[in-house]
């Protein structure tokens, strides 16, 4: 028991939705191979767990256990399918569902927590940490940009609050470092409107990050330097450990049930349109409709991971009519169709674990991006640059997307790849041995290592 008391122990928190858990999961089971004689746990809430657990294979860790905690949700309810609600219910549980749940687990094991790393939302866990005398180690699961946004919340909006309502949409945020390129369109809500519990939650974030250890991002060197330099001033370490897609293992043959990798194998080089827009949402039925109609007109050939059954019926006669071309699965293994030699284009939701797979397989994109820092990463990967194309009018429309096809699947193409290879070999670059990242991940190591303190 002596010994187990001694051992140090990292406790993360989850952000249990959309693509926040998965990527932290990731990063524990990364330093738990680095570092097995430390102990890690593993806190998000019930229904997040059962997703992101199903296919983590933490048997094989020794060092690394998953706990629950309450999501605010009360017995029996249930939720209207607005995402908000489900949201706000947990941030009001917060941050007392995990203090609790954390006490329980140190009471049954007898190890006192060593550092917290958690997701940077969770902004509360500095003042646990401090509480208990050890550091908070925030983690970012989106690029610099974004983050380094949040951390101008209350400049940007004496530039373009007024009486409530937000001006200017089209002007640039060129008086920011490295942000001359972003609109006031490109803003996500909660960075706008202070007035949510979400929105509240982001801007305490912003407030609390100079008092992390480190921030650490699922990014690379060099992408956005101008910015990275600008939090270095802010911050008190900023680390670069990604991309993650660059460090994951493949996924098995096995788990390829719809057969998309051995379908590939079998369309022409840098042919292909995979489609997928993450794990939270599907285009509207009219999006849904005019992007089928222009891969039907342009006979091209797809493969698109459509997981929303209640909208699967919107394609049916298109499927049926277009089986020669295209294949539609509920799932498809991401990295390996991405790094596939036939795929030619990405059409996506522009979220960032997307963004940074897109380039390790350095496929160009088309982007709709729908809420959050989506429009961001749409600007960078657009204007920035230079390997994809947002859809006309921030929509797809069977124009619009025929217009994206033509751009990315002709000579402009042709730029696009150049471009993305040259920030696929910066990424492969980056998590080599001795590479940034790599780096990076062994000064993070020392931190949530050295911190052991336990009295």
């Amino acid at each position: 028991m002596s010994a187990q008391k001694n051992t140090p122990h990292v406790v993360a928190f989850a952000f249990p939705f959309g693509s926040h858990p998965t990527p932290l999961l990731h990063l524990i089971q990364r330093l738990a191979t680095a570092s097995p004689g430390t102990h890690f746990s593993y806190f998000n809430t019930t229904r997040s767990n059962q997703r992101v657990l199903s296919k983590a294979n933490l048997h094989v860790y020794n060092n690394v256990k998953a706990y629950d905690v309450d999501d605010g949700a009360p017995d029996g309810h249930v939720f209207s399918g607005n995402p908000m609600e489900a949201i706000e219910m947990f941030i009001k549980a917060t941050p007392e569902n995990f203090r609790k749940r954390l006490e329980d687990v140190v009471g049954e094991t007898g190890m006192k927590a060593t550092c917290l790393l958690t997701d940077a939302f969770l902004w509360f866990s500095v003042e646990m940490a401090e509480e208990m005398g050890i550091p908070w180690v925030a983690f970012w699961t989106s690029g610099p940009t974004p983050v380094s946004l949040h951390m101008y919340t209350d400049l940007i909006h004496s530039k373009f609050k007024e009486n409530g309502n937000t001006k200017d949409q089209d002007q640039t945020l060129d008086f920011l470092p490295g942000m001359s390129a972003i609109r006031v369109s490109d803003l996500p809500q909660e960075l706008l409107h202070l007035d949510r519990p979400f929105s509240r939650l982001l801007y305490d974030m912003s407030l609390a990050l100079p008092r992390a250890a480190a921030l650490v991002l699922n990014s690379f060197a060099g992408i956005e330097p101008i910015i990275e330099d600008d939090l270095k001033l802010k911050l008190q370490k900023v680390l670069n450990v990604g991309p993650f897609s660059s460090l994951t293992s493949p996924t098995p043959p096995s788990d390829d049930q719809g057969g998309c990798l051995s379908w590939l194998s079998n369309q022409a080089p840098a042919s292909v349109a995979y489609l997928s827009f993450g794990t939270m949402l599907t285009p509207p039925p009219p999006e849904l409709v005019a992007l089928a109609e222009a891969l039907e007109e342009k006979q091209i050939p797809y493969l698109w991971s459509f997981r929303d059954n209640s909208k699967r019926h919107l394609l049916e006669g298109f499927s049926e009519r277009t089986k020669s071309t295209g294949k539609i699965v509920q799932w498809a293994p991401q990295l390996q169709v991405l790094a596939h030699s036939s795929v030619g284009v990405f059409i996506t939701h522009c979220g960032w674990n997307s963004v940074m797979e897109s380039i390790t397989g350095r496929v160009p994109m088309i982007c709709r991006p729908f809420f959050g820092d989506q429009m961001i990463n749409r600007r960078l990967v657009e204007d920035v640059w230079g390997i994809g194309v947002g859809v006309e009018g921030g929509a797809f429309t069977k124009s619009g997307t025929v217009a994206a096809l033509d751009l990315v699947l002709t000579k402009e193409g042709k730029k696009m790849r150049e471009h993305i290879g040259k920030l696929g070999e910066s990424a492969s670059r980056a998590v080599a041995e001795n590479g940034s990242s790599t780096e990076n991940f062994k000064s993070l190591v020392g931190i949530v290592v050295s911190s052991h303190s336990v009295s």
